[in-house]
């Protein structure tokens, strides 16, 4: 699996130079404006730091960590902390979220944007979770944007072995399905460039729906809701999960076993 080929085409919600990307900073700072403030944010998978510094601009925190594994798109955030004019102190960690406890400090919120969970398999998120909770404080707050894909892909009846993925200046790029792990629920996709049919990249990807991620979490954090979009009503952000006081002990005693 290529991460930094695959993103290689799908980057524009991501890319400063695009105003989509602009418009996408300001919708996520817009919902981040009526939380309670925060001194220090924590933005997981982060990207080029879209969300973080969107986060860390609405939320008037000091300190901003962003944890990503694709070192040339997270030196970009220097742009977003720019376009929000603000400079809180800034560390950029490059590694895998999945080792969290032993890479970040204690931080007040921890956000996941970006529709990333597909990216994990169940007892991959598992661990996720367990180690946001242990890396929170006694108040901590997480926040991950998803979207339900079982309902979206089943009871919409959007699924398709073969879809248009994205489109290029004259190219386009396509996916076909190639397998299903039963152990691990995760479904290969291949992704192919057109014409030419030129194979970019495989990924093995989870079609999480919301309720699942929402259980996950009840179990290390004591209290959990979603945000739908059409209750937030901004444009250009999914629904919310919002998970808050973690449940330290359970996450300490199942974050090793996962």
């Amino acid at each position: 699996m290529n991460l930094e080929e695959f993103y290689r085409h799908f980057r524009w919600w991501m890319e400063p130079g695009d105003k989509r990307a602009v418009e996408r900073f300001h919708a996520i700072e817009e919902f981040f404006r009526g939380f309670e403030k925060a001194s220090s944010v924590l933005d997981l998978c982060a990207g080029t730091g879209i969300a973080g510094a969107a986060a860390a601009k609405s939320l008037s925190a000091s300190k901003l960590t962003l944890v990503e594994m694709r070192e040339e798109d997270v030196r970009k955030v220097t742009t977003w902390l720019k376009i929000a004019g603000i400079e809180p102190e800034l560390k950029v960690i490059t590694g895998d979220v999945l080792e969290l406890p032993s890479l970040a400090e204690k931080h007040d919120v921890a956000i996941l944007f970006g529709h990333s969970m597909p990216h994990f398999d169940p007892f991959q998120a598992v661990r996720l979770f367990a180690g946001v909770a242990l890396v929170l404080g006694e108040d901590g707050r997480f926040f991950i944007e998803e979207t339900d894909r079982i309902y979206r892909f089943l009871y919409r009846s959007v699924y398709q072995p073969f879809r248009v993925e994205a489109r290029g200046e004259g190219y386009s790029i396509i996916s076909l399905y190639e397998g299903y792990d039963v152990e691990r629920g995760m479904e290969r996709r291949g992704y192919y460039r057109l014409p030419g049919f030129e194979k970019v990249t495989e990924m093995e990807l989870r079609p999480w729906d919301t309720a699942s991620l929402l259980a996950i979490g009840r179990v290390f954090f004591r209290r959990g809701g979603m945000i739908k979009r059409e209750e937030h009503g901004i444009t250009g952000v999914s629904d919310v999960i919002l998970l808050s006081k973690p449940r330290k002990k359970i996450a300490g005693e199942l974050y090793s076993q996962f």
